[in-house]
């Protein structure tokens, strides 16, 4: 068996992207986020992110990191890369939300070498079961800035009127 991402935190986090199996993500099942390149395994894109191993290098790579916490219930690196200037005293995801697809619409800048970039995502979610469950998806242009080297989320970019 591949080592398993994430043991020793609560199994409810691995529940939400395992389909009911209470066993740890293994870092060779395909990212949360879709994998960046695409189809990539969660060990080779965003676990050595959320785990601290490395920077995340762009703000899409932070993004998917992000996306990635969320699915997996991992408040500490939702904190850890939210501005402090925006972020909110509480950053823990909602253990009944159960994240099922990212899509990234639009990249602009937030490449390494430079401090701000923006990213345009759609990620789709399902809560409850059987008859109470819903269906829903969060659409944002996200702002990012890079500050002593590392991407942080600054928050939704204000909507045209």
């Amino acid at each position: 068996m591949g080592e398993s991402f994430g043991a020793g935190r609560g199994s409810a986090a691995w529940l939400k992207v395992s389909r009911g199996s209470d066993q740890p993500l293994d870092r060779g099942s395909r990212c949360p986020c879709g994998g960046l390149p695409s189809g990539a395994s969660l060990g080779e894109c965003c676990a050595p992110v959320i785990e601290g191993e490395r920077l995340a290098p762009t703000a899409e790579a932070l993004m998917r990191s992000r996306y990635t916490a969320y699915a997996l219930a991992d408040g500490d690196h939702l904190h850890r890369t939210w501005h402090p200037r925006t972020r909110p005293a509480g950053v823990d995801p909602e253990p009944w939300v159960r994240w099922v697809g990212l899509e990234v619409l639009d990249v602009v800048d937030g490449e390494a070498g430079q401090d701000a970039g923006v990213v345009e995502f759609r990620a789709r979610w399902v809560a409850g079961e059987g008859r109470t469950r819903q269906r829903g998806e969060v659409h944002e242009r996200s702002a990012f800035a890079r500050r002593a080297g590392r991407w942080f989320y600054v928050g939704p970019e204000p909507s045209d009127p």
